[in-house]
């Protein structure tokens, strides 16, 4: 039906009711993005939250989740993008951008299906996220930054150079090689 929200996924031809809130989304993003999670925990991660029960056909589960995650059927992108967004780590500038955009604060309402929630993050307009995305793609694709944009970049390293996360061996590791040079 045109304009529905799925609050179920079908796998193999059986409908399973599926976490639709975009908190569960957003969870199932940081799990991803965790170092110490091995490939197996994250599809782990990602049916256990998004899924009610848990079908038996993972790979198809976990196709269907990829789907509703993407925003469904979403015309996509030919070229894997490059990634110049990070929801935790941007989420200070990301939560108040979707805030003015819905007219109140996201955060505090009880549910909001993920797909209305990335509906009003894909009508962000300008301001500080937008500035901030801008100048990564620009920094991404070696675009020649303007003058204003590089005063900005200057003044705003830590918001728009996104720090990877470590694995716990590797901060010790660079813990160390820091302590060693003082």
């Amino acid at each position: 039906m045109i304009g529905s929200l799925p609050t179920s996924l079908e796998v193999d031809g059986k409908q399973y009711e599926i976490n639709s809130d975009f908190r569960v989304a957003l969870l199932i993003f940081e799990a991803y993005n965790d170092p110490e999670l091995s490939g197996y925990d994250k599809v782990s991660a990602c049916l256990n939250c998004l899924y009610k029960e848990i079908p038996q056909n993972a790979e198809e589960a976990l196709k269907k989740a990829t789907w509703f995650l993407d925003g469904g059927d979403m015309p996509k992108s030919k070229q894997a993008p490059v990634k110049i967004m990070d929801w935790e780590y941007d989420q200070a500038i990301i939560f108040p951008a979707v805030n003015k955009v819905a007219g109140c604060e996201t955060r505090t309402v009880d549910y909001m299906h993920w797909w209305s929630f990335l509906g009003l993050f894909n009508e962000i307009g300008e301001g500080l996220y937008s500035q901030i995305m801008n100048i990564r793609a620009k920094r991404a694709k070696g675009k020649k930054l303007e003058k204003w944009e590089r005063e900005f970049y200057n003044e705003h390293k830590a918001l728009i150079n996104i720090k990877e996360k470590l694995t716990a061996e590797e901060q010790a590791q660079m813990d160390y090689i820091n302590k060693l040079l003082g």
